[in-house]
């Protein structure tokens, strides 16, 4: 039997332990940890749930990476065509963890009312586009179809549509230049199917969706010509090595560029979050280790006579304070039970019901303050709390081995 293990558990249970004058620094202690970990909680769930659906949101519009040809210089709007016939095209075979690959082309314009114009630039995409990722988006009419015969269904954004006084079922004429007659532009009518609103300004005040098919009559192109592709992963991690691979791929004419490069100050913005999330774990766990240090001390202060009969009968110094640091791992354990109960109780609410919601949304690119946190997050935070914990418990523990047992059994 585990003698320590053993003392521990008969002080835990003992009644006197929980009328001993200890008990209200005891409760103020599974407190501080339980706020610990309610907080660290919050923060993890917070701030990677922010850093995922920002980075959802952006990839739900451009793709995790870009492919063009060299001559476009990254401008936003299609310069010169790429053809469709490449091997990677319409299925990245030659590389695992590409889920899509579409075909999308862009062209600047401007959009003219009775009223007011707006200057925009028309995305024309196709039958191989994936609205899957955009759907939640859509907040009024439905989404285009491009699968029949060129037509004028256009998405709109909801900041756009404000600014022009449209709604869903408005039509507009729209002005395109051309390069060889600048005071002769295209003039396109369409009309407005759906309504997004994404929370990018950057994206809400710029591109509507076209038929890719206008864009190609408009310049000239052929069918198999388009501006750019969009390529999909299967997740996030390893992005910039998944470029050197496709890059490594594709013609010598054409050019690679993950979204993190063209949208660089946004993705440093979210990396900060993850600074805040270590500060806001390290300053709980300090504030929750100083608590227990506090509880720790008063323990051993309370039980000064037990140690001095433990040493006269021979226990040497590390099983005594192994007892006391058996005892803050059972108070440490609470707290960290009713922290974990308070702070996922509070994410499942919070993710299901979305019940907090930003002051600003155009700060943060969204109305409602996301959560994501997994299992694997949870059971290290927890172990981290415990060990680290425990071993600020270490030096306050070895007052112990200062005890002599003459002056301890006197002590009162």
């Amino acid at each position: 039997m585990n003698l320590e293990y053993f003392i521990a558990k008969r002080l835990i249970k003992g009644k006197e332990h929980k009328i001993s004058i200890s008990a209200p620094i005891i409760k103020i202690a599974i407190t501080a940890i339980s706020i610990s970990v309610f907080m660290m909680l919050i923060a993890i769930a917070t701030g990677v749930g922010l850093k995922y659906k920002i980075r959802e949101k952006v990839t739900a519009f451009y793709g995790h990476i870009q492919i063009y040809n060299y001559d476009n210089n990254t401008s936003d709007v299609s310069v010169v065509p790429v053809s469709k016939e490449q091997d990677f095209y319409p299925n990245f075979t030659s590389v695992t963890g590409v889920e899509h690959v579409q075909a999308v082309a862009t062209k600047g314009g401007i959009i003219r009312t009775e009223d007011t114009f707006e200057g925009f630039i028309a995305k024309g995409v196709g039958t191989d586009y994936n609205w899957g990722n955009f759907k939640e988006y859509l907040v009024a009419g439905h989404l285009p179809d491009y699968s029949t015969d060129l037509n004028t269904e256009v998405l709109l954004s909801r900041l756009m549509a404000n600014r022009l006084k449209l709604t869903v079922g408005d039509t507009f004429s729209a002005y395109f230049p051309k390069e060889e007659d600048p005071l002769k532009p295209n003039q396109r009518r369409f009309t407005i199917v759906g309504i997004y609103d994404s929370g990018f300004e950057e994206i809400d005040g710029t591109y509507v969706f076209v038929d890719i098919r206008h864009i190609q009559r408009m310049n000239k192109w052929d069918e198999n010509q388009v501006g750019n592709f969009e390529v999909f992963l299967n997740g996030f991690d390893g992005l910039e090595e998944k470029n050197r691979e496709i890059y490594g791929q594709i013609l010598s004419t054409l050019d690679s560029q993950t979204i993190t490069d063209k949208y660089y100050k946004i993705f440093e913005w979210i990396g900060l979050f993850d600074f805040n999330i270590a500060l806001i774990i390290g300053i709980m766990i300090i504030v929750g280790g100083f608590n227990m240090i506090t509880a720790l001390l008063v323990l051993i202060l309370e039980r000064t006579q037990m140690i001095g009969i433990l040493k006269a009968l021979g226990t040497v110094n590390w099983s005594i304070r192994k007892i006391f640091l058996y005892n803050a791992a059972y108070l440490i354990a609470i707290g960290l039970f009713w922290g974990n109960v308070l702070g996922l109780g509070f994410i499942w609410i919070q993710g299901k019901y979305r019940i907090l919601k930003f002051p600003n949304p155009q700060e943060y690119y969204m109305e409602y303050i996301p959560v994501h946190i997994d299992v694997l997050t949870v059971v290290l935070l927890n172990l981290g709390v415990l060990v680290l914990c425990l071993l600020m418990l270490l030096v306050p523990s070895y007052i112990i081995t200062r005890i002599t047992p003459v002056k301890a059994i006197k002590f009162e």
